[in-house]
């Protein structure tokens, strides 16, 4: 049996097949891509491929919990109910907040959202997509009036010239990424410009890559403009009959870059290079600019966002096939969460408080026969902000769902305090361990992917059905029904009497109609968000509803791919605007003590802060420990060497990681992952070490320009446990380790910068058994010992001297196989000290996740006449699947062979550009 559903991860929204378990109830044999669904037509990456292996009861939360302690269910939302009345008569409803999720389902997102904003009285309701999209659709208001992404993935392909900047397409949105591949294929003329900081596996794309000089954007898009109007290649028509703002806008870009020398200069690129890019901007109508973090997370994200907006409008290069300002979602139902109200300055419905006659719209619909909404009269605190409040004691209530916020907010030590701080902290999540969860009053089990059932929103604003599938383990509900529990139990039921989750939807679906006439203006209540075509589905047709982009209504019944066709937008007066904007100073600057500038992101096979993503072992393998990419000569000036452990360090907290030599980060700058935390790390939460400062406007963080200083750790030995599932953290004398889940057992990687002489003691110290068998030689800098029980494995470890250790872990895999069997076999046993069979191969780094195929093998495969991406697909099924890993693979082939062939296009080493003749 199989049921088709949506996958959980970034906002790309791809559709997955997912094949039951019929031996099974708490998992699934298994998921494939969906060739139906438009998103990804039956393409996925490596994370939606390995969904399968993210299930199961393990590390799962079961009932609720008060204080530390197992309670009923009517226990639970008894005492939420009565703490939150209890301060709401005391302190008034604006003491109580809601902190969301674009994790959460629309429709869990919209009954957050009247429960909290309607009934609870309060504003103070905000998402964790603050940290990714607040500048993007900032700027979308800014410019078109409304937050309504305008392109379609349909574009993609049949757009002339695609600009990526800011985006890390290869590895974030892999899909998309292979969509763009697939079409430039088929599309010889079309042109890929990759604009970043950093040379990332995207650049293999890229026609031309521009290495900019990090927070320069704004003068880049300011000299496009600025070269569009002295070359006369202007749109005047479009820009006379359907904007406004044009010639302040063009004045402060003017005034900031008056010629492309001062444009390169300010950018630190080549001015050939950039006019290269002005003149295939300038030339092309079908142009389509995607945009991510690298644009938003800054503190002058709104403007970036402005600033390439003013570049497609005064091209007239929006509304038509090919063309726009496409900002790609981070997460699969961020736009949802818009949808519905979610930000802290908006209502519900794309109703913000200043819309007119909003707050009478929704207070009116939500009205029962005994029951009238309290809503709050303007907009609540942003996330940053709403840390400050508790800080400040104003907020005294802080309910959090489907989010870790001790790991995603910046400064997050601050943030930990704070909600320390909190005299209630209410936490729903759907497993038992996080850094949030170990500062919570009350936890509430909720339901994970697989189990939800309701609808997310992608970045082409295509609504899909995410489907229950599996129930949810224990005692585990799903999350609107927890908070119409709460709603009940505070005496709103009322207003909260759902049977079903397609009740909800349509309550969603009508108010995104109620008083919504096309024919309209938007200052008299008219909404681009409208969805009321999809209004008064029975639960059949809820459950069989089919892929569609919104607006539906009477006018689109069938949907609408592409916004503003006919150059009416969501202002006033129906003109988009310009914005004027010019470059302004990052807040995080660097000092004497803090030199180096601090990037943050996200990696290939990771997501978030691992809740789910680290329950797969395979995507452990490509990038196990957290880690420091940082250049050669900057690695040099801190006395760093690759491979080595080595600390970030500022005022506001510390981060240890594994050097990573590479020329692909520019000189002064390091990288670093964003998902580590304190359950598979010692002190690797990135957002540690950034400021809480943000856009002015969007209230997103600057988390991209963090200031930090490096220094090596002066380790003395590194070691590798691996320790059963159930076996107890081996902290001990280690000042840095890090967790791996692997299949059978767990991997700890550690490190001390005291030396120890009795490693067989410190066994039986820590681990609690002494070795069964061991070896060390004369000086115990090497030490190897394992512990079997009745023939099974209980722990293996391996001590080296610095720098040494990996010689010693050839098999780590056989290893792991091992920790599986009932008990060893007189040949595994003689071969378990030397940590390999022994017919085995090391596989070396893992490159391919879809189908486990290690550097080494690939090397091997070349080495034996395997000379294109082609033939290494053929012979080891590697860059066959997901198509993430082929940037790594063409890199391999020129390293061991120099074949140009495989590197065409911009590469990791070279980071070429092809310039193209005018």
């Amino acid at each position: 049996m199989e049921t088709t559903t949506t996958c959980p991860y970034c906002g790309v929204g791809c559709g997955v097949v997912a094949q039951h378990d019929s031996k099974r109830c708490d998992t699934l044999a298994g998921v494939t891509g969906d060739k139906t669904h438009p998103a990804n037509e039956g393409r996925l990456c490596v994370k939606g491929s390995a969904l399968a292996q993210t299930l199961g009861h393990e590390g799962r939360l079961m009932r609720p919990r008060i204080d530390g302690h197992e309670v009923s269910w009517e226990r639970a939302l008894s005492e939420v109910a009565s703490r939150l009345g209890d301060i709401r008569s005391q302190y008034g409803g604006g003491a109580i907040a809601g902190y969301l999720s674009g994790q959460l389902l629309t429709e869990d997102y919209f009954i957050a959202n009247k429960f909290f904003k309607g009934f609870v009285g309060t504003p103070h309701v905000d998402t964790n997509s603050r940290l990714c999209m607040a500048s993007a659709v900032a700027g979308y208001k800014r410019a078109l009036g409304a937050d309504a992404v305008p392109c379609c993935y349909e574009d993609l392909e049949e757009a002339e010239l695609v600009v990526l900047t800011g985006s890390n397409l290869a590895w974030n949105h892999p899909v998309l990424y292979q969509r763009l591949r697939t079409a430039k294929s088929r599309n010889p003329l079309m042109k890929i410009v990759v604009i970043d900081p950093r040379v990332t596996d995207t650049c293999e794309l890229a026609d031309l890559f521009l290495q900019i000089a990090p927070g320069s954007d704004i003068a880049l898009f300011n000299g496009l403009l600025r070269y569009m109007a002295g070359k006369g290649r202007l749109d005047r028509d479009f820009i006379e009959q359907h904007t406004e703002g044009f010639d302040e806008a063009l004045a402060a870009a003017q005034q900031e870059v008056p010629d492309i020398d001062t444009a390169a200069e300010r950018c630190g690129v080549e001015a050939e290079r950039l006019e290269t890019f002005y003149y295939w901007f300038a030339t092309q109508l079908h142009v389509v600019t995607l945009y991510s973090q690298g644009v938003n997370q800054s503190s002058s994200g709104t403007d970036r966002v402005n600033s390439i907006i003013n570049a497609h409008l005064a091209g007239g290069s929006i509304g038509l096939p090919g063309a726009g300002p496409f900002s790609i979602t981070g997460q699969p139902n961020a736009m949802g969460g818009r949808e519905v109200g979610g930000l802290a300055n908006q209502l519900a419905a794309h109703m913000d408080y200043h819309t007119p006659g909003a707050l009478d719209r929704v207070t009116r619909f939500w009205t029962t026969p005994n029951l009238v909404p309290t809503l709050p009269d303007g907009p609540g605190h942003k996330a940053l902000a709403l840390i400050e409040s508790i800080e400040r004691g104003e907020i005294q209530a802080l309910w959090i769902m489907a989010t870790n916020p001790l790991v995603s907010l910046p400064d997050a030590n601050r943030v930990r305090a704070a909600i320390q701080k909190c005299p209630l902290v209410i936490v729903s999540e759907c497993v038992a361990r996080n850094d949030t969860l170990e500062h919570a009053d009350i936890i509430l089990p909720a339901s994970g992917w697989a189990e939800k059932d309701g609808t997310v929103t992608n970045s082409e604003r295509c609504i899909s059905r995410q489907r229950g599938i599996l129930p949810p383990p224990g005692e585990a509900r799903h999350d609107w029904w927890i908070i119409c529990e709460v709603a009940r139990h505070m005496g709103f039921g009322e207003a909260f009497d759902y049977c079903s989750v397609h009740e909800i939807f349509d309550e969603h679906a009508r108010l995104s109609g109620f008083e919504n006439d096309p024919q309209a203006t938007p200052e008299s209540g008219y909404r681009l968000f409208d969805i009321s075509g999809l209004a008064g589905m029975d639960r059949a047709r809820y459950d069989a509803l089919a892929p569609i982009q919104w607006p539906v209504n009477a006018g689109a019944p069938q949907g609408t791919a592409r916004l503003f066709e006919n150059a009416r937008f969501m202002t006033p007066n129906a003109r988009a605007r310009l914005i004027a904007v010019s470059s302004s100073a990052t807040i995080q600057q660097p000092t004497r003590e803090t030199p180096l500038l601090l990037n943050t992101g996200r990696i290939r096979d990771q997501w978030h802060t691992m809740t789910r993503t680290a329950r797969s072992p395979r995507l452990m393998h490509h990038r196990s420990e957290p880690f420091i990419e940082v250049h050669p000569e900057t690695a040099h000036g801190a006395g760093v060497t690759d491979g080595q452990l080595a600390r970030l360090h500022n005022a506001l907290g510390e981060y240890f990681g594994r050097v990573r030599v590479t020329t692909a980060q520019p000189r002064e700058s390091l990288f670093v992952p964003i998902h580590w935390n304190d359950q598979f790390a010692r002190e690797a939460r990135a957002s540690a070490l950034i400021k809480a400062v943000c856009d002015p406007v969007s209230g997103q963080p600057e988390s991209k320009q963090g200031r930090v200083a490096l220094s090596p750790v002066a380790a003395q030995w590194e070691a590798c446990l691996l320790l059963g599932h159930d076996a107890r953290a081996p902290l001990g004398e280690s000042d840095w380790w890090a967790r791996i889940p692997l299949a059978n057992c767990q991997r700890w990687q550690m490190a001390g910068e005291r030396s120890l002489d009795d490693w067989a003691g410190w066994c039986a110290r820590t681990l609690g058994q002494a070795p069964t068998l061991w070896s060390e030689d004369g000086g115990r800098d090497h030490f190897r010992a394992a512990c079997l029980h009745k023939g099974r494995v209980v722990w293996w470890l391996a001590v080296a001297p610095v720098g040494t250790l990996n010689a010693m872990l050839d098999d780590v895999g056989w290893l792991d196989d091992c920790f599986a069997l009932e008990a060893l076999e007189s040949p595994q046993r003689r071969r378990l000290l030397a940590g390999r069979a022994a017919s085995g191969e090391d596989a070396g780094a893992t490159v391919c996740s879809c189908h486990q195929v290690g550097e080494k093998t690939i090397r091997r495969a070349i080495a034996g006449g395997c000379n294109t991406v082609e033939a290494l697909g053929e012979r080891l099924a590697c860059g066959t699947q997901c198509g993430s890993c082929i940037p790594e693979l063409r890199a391999l082939l020129k390293a061991q062979h120099g074949d140009e062939k495989a590197q065409q296009g911009a590469t990791h080493e070279t980071a070429r550009a092809v310039q193209a003749g005018r």
